[in-house]
């Protein structure tokens, strides 16, 4: 029998939060397919923890619905369905409108130029071709925002929603359509610094409609993955190439309007 790969956190053993952030975070740089079975055992083995503390990060994402509980099968992650994820996207228009509202009237120059930093990072993920940091860039944006309007809650709730729509989308995302959000979320900032609210509510409803528009095309079973792989260090610091973008069960992407990653 074959031993399973050691992580090289195993030695130290990490904590529960750790678990939870190395496990989000493949969500977000898209390491991680729909409906991946998220095995104790191998887990245990990854983190260099015990049974009981995988068991704690597991029901911690469960609580978040990142990963489902199965009795007798154990723990997966979630696959939602085109009526979960609408309503995802539907509750990110309700709480980032405000979000974006309150930025709009309160963005600093400081505020602006980070954001512009940001995007910049962005735009040089997508040039290297680095798949799974550009993903989780696209992202954070959002949260970003939401950490320099102040509001501690309503950045929990929008980084937990920000997660969950990475299951949706970031399966289905092309490189055009990464590059298409950096554009979008480059003119956010554009009318954010011109104090246009209306043109903002306008481009990040726009931003948020290109994804659901795609929703029915989500089919992320069958990928195969490495879970040691998967959870290991984040995009900047891993070395060697990103991994292998997968959509639809790995075909190729179709040709025509590409999903778009918010």
């Amino acid at each position: 029998m074959s031993r399973l790969r050691k992580s090289p956190m195993e030695n130290a053993g990490a904590s529960t939060e750790t678990i939870v952030e190395r496990i989000t975070t493949a969500v977000l740089e898209q390491r991680l397919p729909l409906g991946a079975k998220l095995g104790e055992e191998k887990l245990c083995a990854v983190f260099g923890v015990s049974r009981t503390k995988v068991r704690q990060a597991l029901n911690r994402l469960a609580r978040s619905k990142l990963v489902v509980l199965k009795p007798r099968r154990g723990a997966f992650l979630a696959e939602p369905t085109p009526e979960e994820a609408r309503q995802i996207f539907e509750a990110r228009r309700v709480i980032e409108c405000e979000i974006f509202a309150q930025f709009t009237r309160t963005a600093s120059e400081a505020d602006l130029a980070a954001l512009e930093r940001h995007v910049q990072a962005e735009r040089r993920a997508i040039r290297l071709d680095d798949v799974p940091l550009r993903n989780r860039l696209l992202g954070t944006f959002h949260v970003r925002i939401a950490e320099m309007v102040g509001n501690k809650v309503l950045t929990e709730i929008l980084a937990d929603l920000v997660t969950r729509s990475s299951l949706i989308t970031l399966l289905l995302q092309s490189t055009q359509a990464a590059s298409c959000s950096s554009d979008e979320h480059r003119a956010l900032i554009a009318a954010i610094r011109a104090r246009k609210a209306p043109l903002v509510q306008k481009l990040l409803r726009e931003h948020l409609d290109h994804v659901e528009r795609d929703l029915a095309d989500i089919d992320g079973r069958g990928s195969e993955f490495d879970l040691a792989d998967a959870l290991g260090p984040v995009a900047a610091e891993r070395k060697g190439k990103a991994p292998a973008r997968r959509v639809r069960n790995g075909s190729t992407p179709s040709r025509g309007r590409v999903p778009s990653q918010p």
